[in-house]
């Protein structure tokens, strides 16, 4: 008796699936999708596929519906984001249909009654024949098709069920709908191994064919023909796509940029070339785009072109003392350099370096003198870099290519004489990739810059009419071999009465414009402003009283608009809270108490001078010394040889050497999560650790600076003016420094002279016998 059953019927169109076979579908219509519901919930997955022979219009009825099918299993079903459904389906047997149900209660979902198809007994020893012969066939016809897996293959040579090899190798060739749709109603295994000897047969002969053709052609065919070839198919590729008069259009505005380029014989004749490689590729080749970008770069660059240097040395005055409060030495080398290029006609430009903390105007004094200059100005920054090719560029093989940071700044500023400001140089670093400091030393060398090369252009290109100017926090972070080819130019930290002139003389009226205020809308004394940069700043330079006196301006302008009226607002100590809310320093000296063993310190940081008291105690132990605070390598050496220079001379200065052997000593710096470190704080170490143990006090309004060694010389140290600065405004009034020093008083600030005593030592016996005799 034959088994009948039934199954949800999914019609395909165009498509095939056959026995051990497999399919993917999207589907998108709620009716198939219901389809795929019932045979997963009602038939285990399971679902009738069927594949007209002919489909003219979408809706078919069920007497064009064909009598066979195959059944298959749904392996994968998942949701995609669009809303659309997924499904992979798994051809498991062929079936015979018997009749197709539409059923009104199933949603209109066609069922059909199905049921085994009858397989007539073939003789074993002939289906064996079959076997062998088709796996040996389809072994000689995988040799010549790349495509087909290994894994695949290998599938083919183990399987022995004639039955399964047939539909399996069908599977695997690129037959037509009508050839599978024959495979599909034939049930004999045998009569479909003979169709399949006969398909690969010819399926062989035409690869073969194709094989010798292409042979014989790359014989015949000499250079010249093949190019004749090619190019016509181009044409006929772009013609069909609308592209051939665009392309040909485009090489001829091209080739006349190139005719007009300013530059050597060399480059033009390197463009030429990239231009007729660019012509002869097609409009898909990813070489293309490559090409074509070097040649817009090339002609974007501004070779031989130049501005003319302003060399009215009274304008140049003028325009850098609008901008910039006192900075007397960079002006004055800023004009002997144009002084001596107008004498000499030909200087190389400087290499500044202009070092100081953040605020105090070096990027904004770099553009004044830009301008002063007439030159365009372009700035690059290149803290953090550690790639070398960020700054000589990439070679073209790489994907993704491009110029470095030179040529690239060079680009945008339009002209070979530019000032190249080089920000944040001292923040290089160094690794696998690369050092850029050392290869900053060909753009930099006037000896070498003007045979400079880009990785990407490949060609030189001379930067030695171009005036770069570097910036940098800290002159001990750059690199030796780089700092040895600059010209470093200090700009030191402001005292308050330097920054209240900044405000009246530069910044308030360039505030007012930038908020649309005048100066009867705002008043503020300099009273007031000594107080916002007491009490609402802490900086060496003047960036963040800036954005104070913004935030200012800006309560002003938000009550103009909200009032509709002109105000006038005069800010004073008493009402600054209501634009600036509560103070945010409270300017208290960090050392306001009087005890033994506390000294302040002077440091220099990349951000100003710092000072920095030390705090030393020492009770029962065995003579170990504790250091805390956050201490750095130097300081740490200093400490030692502090105790060292003592205990040499406890004699000297009074103090018992068992008192130093039987007791633990502990050196702290204030402030222990701010990190210190420097060889400048020799002397303030060891005069801590005698107040300590003669229980003598230090005043609070006496600091020091200066590195010691075990003979008590002090030796000079670095950023006094910074030092000083901010002694000053910690109401310091005596400072001990180094003999050596006295020439860098010249610098310090009339006002700061006359309110601090500056005592010169060179050796540690001077401040004893002041402090503690």
């Amino acid at each position: 008796m034959m088994i009948k059953t039934k199954l949800p019927v999914i019609v395909l169109r165009n498509m095939i699936l056959l026995p051990h076979g497999e399919i993917r579908l999207e589907i998108s219509n709620d009716e198939d999708k219901k389809i795929i519901e019932k045979s997963s919930l009602d038939h285990d997955n399971y679902a009738l596929l069927i594949s007209p022979e002919f489909i003219i219009d979408e809706d078919l009825e069920i007497k064009d519906l064909p009598t066979y099918g195959v059944i298959g299993k749904i392996t994968s079903n998942f949701e995609l984001p669009n809303g659309n459904t997924r499904i992979s389906i798994l051809g498991v047997n062929r079936a015979h249909v018997y009749s197709y149900l539409d059923s009104k209660e199933d949603n209109d979902i066609l069922d059909g009654i199905i049921g085994p198809v009858k397989i007539e007994k073939n003789n074993e020893i002939e289906e064996e024949a079959k076997l062998r012969a088709l796996k040996k066939k389809f072994s000689s016809y995988i040799l010549s098709m790349p495509n087909i897996s290994n894994s695949l293959a290998a599938k083919v040579k183990e399987e022995n069920s004639l039955e399964k090899l047939t539909d399996i190798i069908v599977n695997l060739l690129p037959l037509t709908f009508d050839i599978k749709l024959d495979f599909v109603k034939e049930t004999n295994s045998i009569i479909r191994a003979d169709l399949l000897l006969d398909i690969l047969s010819k399926e062989k002969e035409v690869n073969e064919l194709e094989r010798n053709i292409e042979n014989e052609l790359k014989i015949e065919l000499d250079k010249s023909q093949k190019e004749y070839i090619l190019r016509e198919k181009i044409k006929v590729i772009k013609n069909e796509l609308g592209e051939h008069e665009d392309k040909d259009n485009e090489i001829n505005v091209l080739k006349d940029k190139i005719k007009n380029l300013n530059c050597d014989k060399k480059i033009k004749e390197k463009l030429f070339n990239e231009l007729h490689k660019y012509e002869s590729l097609p409009v898909v080749s990813p070489e293309n785009s490559i090409v074509k970008n070097y040649i817009d770069i090339m002609l974007s660059l501004p070779w031989n072109e130049y501005t003319e240097d302003n060399n009215n040395l009274k304008e140049i005055e003028k325009e850098l003392n609008q901008t910039h409060f006192g900075l007397k030495k960079v002006k004055n080398r800023i004009l002997e350099y144009i002084s001596v290029k107008q004498l000499t006609n030909d200087l190389k430009s400087p290499i500044i370096c202009l070092v100081g903390p953040p605020g105090v105007g070096k990027t904004t004094l770099a553009f004044s003198i830009a301008k002063a200059l007439n030159r365009n100005f372009v700035k690059i920054s290149v803290g953090g870099v550690s790639d070398e090719a960020e700054i000589i560029g990439h070679r073209r093989t790489y994907l993704g290519s491009a110029p470095g940071r030179i040529i690239t700044g060079l680009k945008k500023a339009r002209t070979s004489n530019p000032l190249f400001l080089i920000d944040e140089i001292d923040k290089m670093t160094k690794d696998i990739k690369g050092d850029p400091a050392s290869t900053l030393l060909e753009v930099l060398d006037p000896e070498q810059n003007k045979l400079f090369v880009d990785n990407y252009i490949e060609e030189e290109y001379d930067l030695s009419k171009v005036m770069f100017v570097l910036t940098a926090n800290d002159v001990n972070q750059i690199p030796y071999a780089l700092r040895d080819r600059l010209e470093i130019i200090n700009l030191s930290s402001y005292t308050e009465f330097e920054k209240i002139d900044i405000v009246n003389k530069y910044m308030y009226d360039k505030l007012l414009k930038e908020h649309g205020l005048t100066k009867s809308n705002v008043n503020i004394d300099n009273d007031t402003v000594k107080y916002i940069i007491e009490y609402y700043t802490k900086e060496a330079g003047v960036r963040e009283l800036e954005r104070v006196l913004s935030q200012i301006m800006r309560k002003v302008s938000k009550r103009i608009v909200s009032e509709k009226k002109n105000v006038r607002c005069k800010i004073t100590k008493e009402n600054i809270k209501d634009y600036l809310g509560v103070e945010r320093f409270s300017h208290i000296e960090k050392n306001k108490t009087i005890d033994y063993g506390i000294v302040n310190g002077l440091g220099y940081t990349p951000y100003g001078g710092e000072i920095i008291p030390i705090e030393v105690s020492y009770y029962k132990g065995k003579g170990n010394v504790l250091l805390t605070g956050s201490l750095g390598d130097v300081m740490k050496e200093s400490a030692n040889i502090a105790l060292g220079y003592i205990k040499s001379n406890s004699d000297k200065f009074g103090i018992d050497l068992n008192l130093l052997e039987s007791n633990d000593i502990h050196i702290n710096a204030v402030e222990a999560s701010i990190p210190k470190d420097g060889p400048s704080a020799g002397t303030t170490l060891t005069t801590g650790i005698i107040s300590a143990l003669l229980n003598k006090p230090i005043s609070e309004k006496i600091a020091m600076t200066g590195e010691i060694t075990l003979k008590g010389n002090i030796l000079e140290i670095g950023g006094l003016r910074e030092k000083v600065i901010a002694a000053y405004n910690n109401k310091i009034e005596k400072i001990f420094i180094p003999k050596e020093n006295e020439k860098d008083l010249e610098e310090i600030q009339s006002e700061i002279k006359e309110n601090i005593n500056f005592v010169l030592v060179d050796n540690y016996k001077q401040i004893f016998d002041e402090l503690f005799k």
